[in-house]
């Protein structure tokens, strides 16, 4: 057995800062040209532990453990997809992360996604205080550390920076209940997460942010490192790719064993695993940028753990980003496929007999999705990979007697096939997709809420509400038959078909109609001056310019009205105190 790099993963909101921090890292580790000091494989930059030790220098004396790491692996898709497709049985394929914020920002809801899928997986991460050189008062010097160079600020840029901290420091724990520390403050790394300062963009931080992040794989993830580089090769698929010349292409990152060309592949697929064999293993050329459409590629013959390799194989077609991959032999194929399904078949999910429909472009998005969703208590009937079809749609539109709120497809980066859209036309099923996981449950949230309201809402139909109206001075068109004036609704909603009382509690008049420019409308909310129609009065006898009306409700409505409180505003109860009170100046036990 042999301990192998760590692999680690760069999380946090939209422009915080978490592709700069990785490209400054590779940008560091090359900055003289050293032979050898970083070697750029498929989808992940491999930072050996001699270049570590040379970029962080006697920073590594504070961490007061002896660095025998191979080195790091860093994922280079930063962020949340790349996170979530690195996966494998039982938990997530990185062994640490980082988590960047803004330290001007703090806490965003990308960021919180981000804690909760970490918390989830149970995975380690430390926090990168990125961009402190637009706090104000920042002054850097390359040749110090970002602790000479936070010590020899002016007091009062010291200060704003020390504020910024403990704001996130209160923020994580609001966000995460875990508590947090500058680096150089932490006691206990099992209690409290390590906070760098960063500036990706001159480098601050970063030599501290290395030192921190080994110390933390060296102590703590040291035995969950070990790995047989003779035994077979298990990976995760990140992407796949259409390579000029070859086809279509398997991005892979291999975390345990080996692989060698001709090797027999077995891939999880939606409904049974792929077989092929690796004719072809592939890394880019030294500092070839891989995700560079012209980079050039030479061949392996054999990668071992951990690291990324582009794998050239025939029938592919179907295999999707996320899916596990692994070697086998001829005699242990079978016993693979079947350990490859199960594995696909815990997040292919058809669970509740009711539910919406989820759909997601890769399985690990689809497992992230799913394990956010089931933390808001959201039932799913279905989940699968790929895009929106016309079955799903059906499959949606099963809901909708039951219950309309599951006639519900949602989409993470999925698009609607045209045949789902065309079906769909006539149909009740809400689509609703988005390419960030926090916006879709955000929308579906929402739409959620508005809809249980406006059920709620229709218990109210055919119930007078509270209002209180006052007649314009000055705005009487018609005396009597029916008279008609303008009105402003000081408090409730007004609404045609109702009876008017004074505040003596006589009722004086029925609202037949009520009117904004010129149009019949069938509510005034609260502020709204509007023109009535009022049969049995007349204007001038009974009632007069600035006279104050209220809904003159029956006992049973009243009643209703107070079982149904919680739909109400606060305004509205209070004025529904207040008819009763008026109505029981004639009847002490009215709506009793």
């Amino acid at each position: 057995m042999e301990t192998r790099k760590p692999i680690v993963t760069i999380m946090g909101h939209v422009d915080h800062g978490k592709t700069r921090i990785l490209d400054t890292i590779r940008r560091t580790t090359v900055i003289d040209r050293e032979a050898g000091a970083i070697t750029q494989a498929i989808g992940a930059s491999i930072v050996p532990i001699e270049t570590i030790k040379r970029i962080c220098g006697s920073l590594l004396t504070r961490i007061k453990t002896k660095i025998t790491l191979p080195g790091l692996l860093f994922i280079d898709t930063p962020g949340h997809a790349a996170f979530s497709n690195l996966r494998k049985r039982g938990g997530n394929l990185a062994d640490i992360a980082i988590l960047v914020i803004d330290i001007n920002e703090g806490i965003k809801p990308q960021t919180r996604e981000a804690i909760d899928i970490l918390k989830k997986y149970k995975t380690p991460f430390l926090i990168a205080a990125n961009k402190i050189d637009l706090v104000s008062g920042w002054r850097s010097d390359p040749k110090k550390t970002v602790l000479e160079n936070i010590n020899s600020l002016p007091e009062q840029a010291r200060m704003i920076l020390d504020q910024k901290l403990y704001t996130l420091v209160g923020s994580i724990y609001d966000a995460s209940g875990m508590r947090s520390e500058r680096f150089d403050r932490v006691t206990d790394h099992t209690k409290e997460l390590a906070i760098v300062p960063t500036c990706a963009k001159t480098g601050d931080g970063i030599a501290e942010l290395l030192m921190v992040l080994s110390g933390l794989a060296q102590n703590f993830l040291n035995e969950c490192l070990k790995c047989d580089t003779d035994g077979p090769a298990k990976g995760t698929v990140l992407e796949v790719k259409e390579e000029k010349g070859l086809g279509k292409t398997l991005d892979v990152i291999i975390y345990d064993g080996s692989l060698s060309t001709n090797d027999i592949l077995v891939i999880g697929g939606i409904d049974a695993p792929v077989v092929t064999r690796a004719k072809v293993l592939l890394e880019p050329m030294p500092l070839s940028e891989m995700r560079d459409k012209k980079s050039r590629f030479k061949p392996l013959k054999r990668v071992i753990a951990a690291t990324g390799v582009k794998i050239s194989a025939s029938e592919i077609d179907q295999v999707i980003a996320g899916m596990p991959i692994r070697a086998a032999t001829a005699e242990t194929l079978e016993q693979v496929k079947d350990a490859i399904q199960k594995e696909v078949d815990e997040v292919i999910i058809e669970t509740d007999r009711q539910g919406i429909v989820v759909k997601a472009d890769s399985l690990g998005s689809l497992e992230a999705l799913v394990t956010l969703l089931k933390d808001k208590d959201v039932r799913i009937m279905k989940a699968t990979v790929g895009d929106i079809t016309k079955k799903d749609i059906s499959d949606a539109m099963t809901n909708f007697d039951a219950d309309p709120l599951n006639a519900v497809v949602l989409g993470f980066n999925s698009a609607m096939t045209r045949d789902a859209e065309e079906y769909n036309e006539n149909l009740k099923v809400i689509v609703l997709t988005n390419k960030v996981i926090y916006r879709l449950i955000e929308d579906f949230c929402k739409w959620r809420e508005d809809e249980i309201k406006k059920i709620e809402l229709k218990k109210l139909d055919g119930i007078t509400r509270p209002y209180r109206i006052e007649l314009i001075r000055g705005m009487v068109f018609r005396q009597n038959n029916p008279a008609v004036c303008g009105v402003e609704v000081q408090e409730g909603l007004l609404t045609p078909n109702t009876s008017v009382m004074k505040s003596d509690g006589v009722r004086v008049a029925y609202i037949k109609g009520v009117q904004l420019e010129q149009k019949n409308i069938e509510k005034a909310e609260k502020d709204k001056q509007v023109a009535v129609s009022m049969d049995g009065v007349t204007i001038g006898r009974q009632i007069h310019e600035g006279d104050i009306l209220y809904s003159d409700m029956t006992e049973n409505e009243f009643r209703k009205l107070k079982e149904l409180k919680e739909l109400l505003s606060k305004d509205d109860v209070s004025l529904l105190k207040e008819i009763a009170e008026i109505k029981r100046k004639q009847n002490s036990l009215w709506g009793v």
